[in-house]
């Protein structure tokens, strides 16, 4: 169940960062950063887990999720898995090859980055509302989609320039509302201990 978890909270946050990722046209070679705030809804819960946090996103490399409170978490997931740390310790790791859950969030993200709507197409039923100033896209799995592959009821995602806010729900009705900030666009390579993160995911 905890490794379930884990995997829906990077579902909401890696997605949420690909979307941005489409919209404002991240290319090899470009490394995108920000910071994000997410609000978590569980079932039997009164108040929202709220976490807050900064990311890298560096294309055909993988995702730095780094959760600073109410712990400090940092997350990795590339094209062969994803590694969690704590404290610098590493605390999990998930091959992609046994996950296909995982298998699928990474096809997803790269269909994100690559501008590959079609793809995304063939995995969720796609309604579009508004402009290039203020737009949203919802996101809903086709009907008889593989609860275990796309445990999501929608996802909806709303900004202008740069995506500000994403709200996933879950097929449990467990949500996820993160919003963006701070975002940054640059050319060059992640930094050394970036890399470092993303070559020990990537074993």
């Amino acid at each position: 169940m905890r490794r379930r978890r884990l995997l829906l909270v990077l579902a909401a946050g890696t997605f949420a960062t690909a979307a941005r990722a489409q919209y404002r046209g991240v290319a090899p070679g470009q490394v995108l950063r920000g910071n994000f705030m997410q609000e978590r809804r569980i079932k039997g819960f009164d108040r929202p887990l709220i976490s807050t946090g900064d990311f890298v996103l560096a294309p055909g490399q993988g995702l730095i999720w780094r959760t600073e409170k109410p712990f400090a978490i940092v997350t990795v997931i590339t094209a062969k898995g994803l590694v969690q740390e704590v404290g610098g310790t590493e605390t999990t790791r998930l091959a992609t090859a046994r996950l296909p859950f995982l298998g699928r969030l990474y096809d997803l993200l790269g269909a994100a980055l690559s501008g590959d709507w079609h793809k995304l197409g063939s995995q969720f039923q796609v309604t579009q509302q508004g402009d290039a100033t203020q737009w949203e896209l919802t996101l809903v799995p086709h009907a008889g989609a593989d609860p275990v592959a796309m445990p999501f009821r929608s996802i909806t995602l709303r900004g202008g320039t740069f995506l500000d806010e994403v709200r996933i729900v879950r097929l449990d009705d467990d949500s996820d509302h993160l919003v963006f900030s701070g975002q940054t666009l640059g050319t060059g390579e992640p930094s050394a201990a970036e890399a470092a993160l993303l070559r020990e995911a990537g074993k």
